[in-house]
């Protein structure tokens, strides 16, 4: 095969800082395509590997965040067990306050593991999914090599462009993230609290986990204003098993979190719903980049996250969406 022809564009870093990016991106050897250079795509392009491997960010403010977040779970769960329902001498009430928050709560965990631990779509892993091979690795840094490109026998028509940064093969719509130091398509951005990027193949776990902790904050916020009516017109020994000073303490304490997670969730999940209903990632609005992707309704944007069939299969989190047939699109970073 040829060598590629070059192309002046750099969609990452602009036309004014092609150069610098080639430098920072392919320094480790002169064999890296530079940025601008563009290279026809073939269907024989990858090979499946590690199929099996575990995604997870060896980060360390995103991993102290997602402990905090576990935590904080687990304290409005004791609170809320052992303060406001276990002594409760309403044992409907108890039974059934106790069975939904403790489903909403295991929904949320659930919803922050999965997007926490999915691949959010690395680049060579969507390659292979649109010529229907299987991949769940995350895009190997300097793939895109010269001799990489030429053992790919590669078929006319389409293109590639490399990644400065990290010097892979990325699509259309992908963004580079320094944390997971990676190329995400679709990357929406990289969110501490689950210690991952949200992006194509994670956002749905990502909205589920603000919707579920939006709810069970909403939840406790009401049991805890039930429960202080009880205790104000009950004595405050009967009404906890816990003394009455420390009884107040556990509660307000209760009451800020779930008032601030419930602020924060709430505000989240409606960004990322317009986010889909707009098929427009909080980056690509941020940088006002400009669309080249086909304009869908919202309802099939809805559909291309959460999966082709609407069920209730959508609120959960152990389902993972089928996204339907593959769409083809320009490989450009």
């Amino acid at each position: 095969m040829k060598s590629p022809v070059h192309r002046c564009r750099d969609v990452e870093h602009g036309r004014g800082q092609a150069g610098s990016g080639a430098g920072s991106g392919g320094g480790g050897g002169s064999n890296c395509l530079q940025p601008e250079q563009r290279i026809p795509v073939s269907k024989d392009v990858i090979t499946s590997s590690s199929s099996s491997a575990l995604w997870f960010i060896r980060d360390t403010c995103g991993i102290v965040c997602a402990i905090i977040t576990w935590l904080l779970v687990f304290y409005a769960e004791f609170v809320v067990l052992f303060v406001m329902l276990v002594p409760s001498k309403n044992l409907t009430y108890s039974i059934v306050n106790g069975t939904l928050f403790n489903t909403l709560a295991f929904l949320a965990l659930a919803s922050h593991l999965r997007a926490m631990c999915t691949d959010p779509v690395c680049i060579l892993r969507w390659i292979c999914f649109c010529y229907c091979f299987l991949f769940s690795g995350a895009v190997p840094k300097g793939n895109a090599t010269k001799e990489y490109i030429e053992s790919l026998q590669l078929k006319p028509g389409q293109v590639v462009y490399k990644c400065p940064k990290c010097c892979s093969i990325k699509p259309d719509r992908a963004h580079h993230c320094s944390v997971c130091k990676r190329c995400i398509r679709k990357m929406d951005h990289h969110c501490p609290w689950v210690n991952n990027c949200v992006g194509e193949n994670n956002q749905k776990y990502f909205v589920l986990f603000t919707m579920y902790i939006a709810l069970i904050s909403l939840h406790s916020l009401a049991m805890v204003v039930f429960h202080f009516l009880y205790c104000f017109e009950d004595d405050w020994t009967k009404c906890s098993s816990f003394s009455p000073p420390a009884t107040v303490i556990l509660l307000i304490l209760l009451c800020f979190e779930g008032l601030l997670f419930l602020i924060f969730t709430s505000v989240m999940f409606g960004t990322q719903v317009h986010s889909i209903c707009t098929d427009e990632t909080g980056i690509e609005q941020l940088k006002k980049e400009e669309r080249r992707w086909a304009k869908k309704t919202k309802w099939m944007n809805m559909r291309a996250v959460f999966g082709h069939h609407f069920s209730l299969l959508w609120l959960s989190p152990f389902s993972t969406p089928d996204h339907g047939k593959a769409e083809t699109y320009q490989y450009v970073v």
